[in-house]
């Protein structure tokens, strides 16, 4: 590996804004990124270690193994959003420092990045702005843009595929907490996803026959307080990404399936939360309901990608601290990501949003959205998205997707800076009711994606 040592957090500083401020666009700092992931795995020979070693980059303050607080964040000052900043400098939150990984196979799964790898070249997009193969029709798989010129670019790929599995079940707890500490409301939640073209790992791929004219199916249903078990909605996306999704909703009260409108996209499905379904995988929206796309920063970031999942738990619960009554944050391990690009966004079909932009932080390796903040009218920072990853596998404890252990999100911060309120979501092995974990099982699609699905539910 090179050993470069004038690549201190300064000097690193300096060089990606002096690369911003040539329009140069590449990722890497010694050698370009992507070619050298597609071809090695890893990033040796792409960053100098001060960008791999926060030790380093921090002269010696600050290591793996160290804790981040209010007593030493002044260092790592620039690898931080300013609401995660805020959290650690005055409101008790801490985050454990671990060495950053190299390997891209234990950043994403294994069968998106060796899609990616096979179509690289072979995206782009038609004359409606969707993404398509070189064919014409629908991508077929992995991340269509892993050198990604743009800030549209970044979020296509991230639309295209937010969990990077073909089907994806998620059991979710939630907590839902007032400024004072105080967890106000819980639920227990299943998630679904379910891609119908870019298919990497089913059985009929790259396209779900029948199916090619839609991007995914997604359901969100609450079994959890008994006051709103059974209220479930389904998200029927289409692959033009002018279109909104269908939006349906099962409210047990009412015994009946409802049409809602899709634009209202900023508010809780229920009482306590902070998490709007414009939030999820900071790209909740269809593509083109959003401009103004532009990269406005890169450099290197702190963040959790890895060490998230917790298996000593039977349930895989983490652990809280900080807050007035340490409970407010999860316990986080974050390390230092050599390269993040950091893209602007504003909503153009919402005429009652209540952000005016969004800021997403995005891995230069692999496209994954670190953290998003959100910014109300007056341009006053207001909310923030944090989530954390891993592979569900330590020491000899895993979870597996196929011959290959799983990855996905393990927890999530939805933070309110200005009320005070926070939504802390965690993955878990089971909620209420059997509901279970899973991925890539075609049968995702009969138990909770469709309108039978969403009755038998509710009951």
């Amino acid at each position: 590996m090179h050993f470069i040592r004038r690549f201190d957090g300064p000097h690193s500083r300096r060089h990606f804004l002096a690369t911003l401020s040539r329009g140069a666009i590449a990722a890497g700092v010694l050698a370009p990124l992507w070619p050298t992931l597609a071809r090695a795995g890893d990033t040796d020979g792409v960053y100098p270690d001060e960008l791999l070693s926060l030790d380093m980059y921090t002269g010696g303050k600050i290591a793996a193994g160290d804790t981040i607080s209010a007593d030493n964040v002044e260092y790592v000052r620039d690898l931080l959003d300013d609401i995660k900043y805020e959290q650690i400098a005055s409101m008790g939150r801490s985050m454990q420092v671990a060495s950053t990984t190299t390997d891209i196979m234990q950043l994403s799964p294994r069968d998106y990045i060796e899609a990616t790898v096979r179509n690289q070249g072979r995206a782009r997009f038609n004359d409606r702005g969707n993404v398509v193969n070189d064919d014409g029709r629908p991508w077929i798989g992995g991340n269509p843009f892993p050198e990604a010129r743009s800030g549209l670019e970044l979020f296509a790929a991230l639309t295209l595929s937010w969990g990077r599995h073909d089907a994806s079940l998620y059991a979710i707890k939630e907590y839902d907490l007032s400024r004072e500490g105080d967890v106000q409301y819980e639920y227990e939640t299943v998630w679904a996803e379910l891609a119908t073209v870019a298919r990497v790992t089913l059985e009929e791929r790259p396209y779900w026959s029948g199916h090619e004219d839609k991007l995914r199916y997604q359901s969100v249903v609450f079994t959890s307080p008994e006051d709103v078990s059974g209220t479930s909605y389904l998200n029927i996306w289409p692959y033009d990404q002018n279109e909104f999704p269908d939006l349906l909703g099962y409210l047990p009260d009412f015994k009946r399936i409802r049409v809602f409108p899709t634009n209202q996209r900023f508010e809780p499905l229920v009482p306590g939360g902070t998490l709007y379904l414009s939030d999820a995988w900071a790209a909740g929206d269809p593509l083109h309901t959003w401009g103004n796309y532009r990269i406005i920063d890169r450099g290197p970031f702190l963040a959790a990608v890895s060490d998230g999942w917790n298996p000593q738990h039977p349930n895989w619960e983490h652990t809280t601290h900080g807050g007035p009554k340490g409970t407010t944050f999860w316990d986080t391990t974050v390390q230092l990501i050599p390269e993040a690009i950091v893209v602007e966004a504003e909503p153009l079909s919402f005429k009652r949003a209540p952000v005016s932009k969004k800021r997403v932080w995005f891995d230069a390796r692999t496209g994954l959205p670190l953290a998003m903040n959100t910014y109300d009218h007056k341009g006053e920072v207001y909310r923030s998205f944090d989530g954390a990853f891993s592979i569900y596998q330590s020491g000899d404890r895993s979870v597996m997707d196929g011959d290959s252990p799983y990855w996905s999100w393990t927890h999530v911060h939805a933070f309110d800076i200005q009320t005070g309120r926070m939504s802390r979501l965690e993955q878990v092995k089971e909620i209420s009711g059997g509901h279970r974990t899973a991925v890539n099982d075609e049968s995702i699609y009969q138990r909770y994606l469709t309108r039978n699905a969403l009755r038998r539910l509710g009951y």
